[in-house]
């Protein structure tokens, strides 16, 4: 198992911090960076922003927004990025939700498993630099009738094929990327549930497509924050408001993918508990309502030995990249937690 560290969404005033973060972490040898974006920073330019002042380090989107880009546009972005970071981009890719999707796109979040297909398709015949052509729900290309005609990449990636990721919650997503994809980005991930949350259909997927999951990335990502193990309850009170937005608020009350993950973990009674308060606007009710088990299992939290445990659990369930993030009031605690996910990961005789 390797690691990865996740910056999460540039800007908040945390611009120098979250760059000294991705260097120390060059240096420490964490295989992978990830940058996110929503409505606010975008992920492409914080990432060749990260590769120009790292050496090791690949940087990838965790996600680039499906709704956000044309399937070209976003070949196009990661072909450059590979050639400028000299091999080490990888692509995340996600369908974000409703509220991104229509509120800041304009496009309907509809049918997010035939758009995700489609896209994906249209990337690897453009990053295959063969003349595309593409005839289907979602994207025509060239358009019919007109001046335009199948054209072909002009950049040349570093690497003949960059590694592609999915961001998934569902089902039929897992399944899905697990057929389609180089590996899954998760979220919210519990060792102890890993199988029946997400492996079991990732596999059906990789069967699908007559592949096993060797070589396939299973790549969850959960914050980490180093303390004393007496001290782990309030360690997980620092991410109950983390917790409540995405179980509680994300997306809508039909769709709400976190939630249902919840509930897929054992948590119906208190996933519905969290999103009634939450969507009433009783945020702190919402946080309050949270079970410390749901956050503990879904994080890394107290000493380095306890780490080190949570650590081993990962790589038993058969996560291949671990990305945390780093929690800390100050750069020098996110640091410390950077460097005690490196001493956690030889504790565990994984490095």
């Amino acid at each position: 198992m390797k690691l990865g560290i996740n910056l999460g969404y540039w800007g908040a005033g945390m611009d120098a911090d979250n760059l000294a973060v991705a260097k120390e972490a060059d240096k420490l040898g964490y295989s992978v960076c990830w940058a996110a974006e929503a409505y606010g920073s975008d992920a492409a330019t914080v990432l060749a922003y990260v590769a120009a002042q790292t050496e090791r380090i690949d940087v990838g989107s965790a996600i680039f927004q499906i709704p956000a880009r044309q399937p070209t546009m976003t070949a196009m972005t990661a072909a450059t990025l590979d050639s400028l970071s000299g091999g080490r981009f990888r692509l995340g890719l996600g369908v974000s939700g409703p509220q991104v999707s229509e509120g800041w796109y304009g496009v309907k979040f509809d049918k997010p498993l035939a758009r995700t297909r489609e896209y994906v398709e249209i990337i690897r015949k453009a990053m295959s630099r063969e003349r595309v052509s593409h005839d289907g729900a979602h994207w025509t290309l060239p358009l019919p009738d007109g001046p335009g005609k199948p054209l072909k990449l002009i950049v040349h990636p570093e690497r003949e094929q960059i590694p592609l990721y999915i961001a998934a919650i569902g089902p039929k997503n897992l399944e899905q990327t697990g057929e389609i994809a180089d590996g899954a980005l998760l979220i919210f991930p519990a060792a102890e549930h890993l199988e029946e949350t997400a492996l079991q259909h990732i596999r059906t997927g990789r069967e699908k497509a007559g592949k096993t999951m060797e070589g396939f990335d299973v790549c969850p990502t959960v914050p980490l924050a180093l303390g004393e193990d007496k001290n782990v309850g309030a360690l997980a009170d620092m991410f109950r408001p983390y917790t409540a937005l995405y179980v509680g608020g994300m997306g809508s009350r039909k769709q709400n993918f976190y939630n249902q993950l919840a509930q897929r973990m054992g948590y119906e009674k208190e996933a519905a508990e969290i999103q009634d308060k939450y969507l009433a606007g009783d945020k702190e009710g919402a946080a309050a309502a949270i079970p410390q088990q749901l956050i503990d299992s879904t994080t890394l939290l107290g000493s380095v030995d306890r780490i080190a445990d949570r650590m081993r659990a990962y790589a038993e369930a058969g996560v291949t990249t671990l990305t945390i993030n780093p929690a800390g009031l100050t750069l020098d605690d996110r640091l410390a937690s950077l460097r005690a996910g490196t001493e956690a990961m030889e504790r565990a005789g994984l490095a």
